[in-house]
């Protein structure tokens, strides 16, 4: 059996230690309470849909990889609307304020983890040469399915939060005294 050298061990350990903190980053934003970005909630609703459309074309090379996507992005979606109902909205006068289903968001991203801890084991043990490269993305049903999900969900999760935030602004406009100017005419009377 071959062993990686230790340059690559150092590389893989360096990117899996920075995947490892990217994730519990997005962990501790996914279950705590959070102040509503626009900005954010818009650039996942437009960058996620091109992701998408990038692996859709990818995935189309695979038989049955097509369909397997489009059930994780139903599912993605479902769990999306699901999400936004459980999450807890604050509009106070410090701003806009929502926290996410603490299980919901830990599940998801025990998924994620897992599955790319699952990924790289697999690199990392196997005993191929690198000639070729490993696994192919767009051939594993699992993460193309993790990956649909995952991106359905952010995308209706933004969607739920640029709608949340839209009828705070329709329900609360902010009232200006109304003003009103009575115009009397005194033409032709005599003063």
């Amino acid at each position: 059996m071959t062993t990686a050298n230790p340059s690559s061990m150092l590389i893989g350990v360096a990117v899996g230690a920075f995947i490892l903190w990217r994730i519990v980053s997005r962990i501790r934003r996914m279950v705590g309470r959070q102040k509503y970005s626009g900005i954010r909630a818009l650039i996942t609703v437009c960058i996620f849909p091109l992701l998408i459309a990038l692996v859709m074309f990818g995935a189309m090379r695979h038989e049955g990889s097509v369909l397997i996507m489009l059930g994780g992005l139903a599912v993605g979606t479902g769990l999306g609307i699901y999400g936004h109902r459980l999450t807890k909205f604050e509009n106070s006068p410090a701003g806009k304020f929502y926290t996410p289903n603490a299980h919901l968001g830990i599940a998801l991203s025990v998924l994620l983890l897992g599955r790319i801890a699952w990924r790289m084991g697999a690199l990392y043990f196997t005993t191929q040469s690198f000639s070729a490269p490993p696994g192919d993305f767009y051939g594993s049903h699992l993460t193309l399915f993790l990956f649909g999900m995952l991106a359905a969900y952010y995308i209706s999760y933004a969607i739920g939060l640029l709608r949340w935030s839209r009828s705070l602004r329709t329900t609360s406009p902010s009232v200006a005294p109304a003003v009103t100017i009575d115009i009397v005419e005194d033409a032709g009377k005599p003063s």
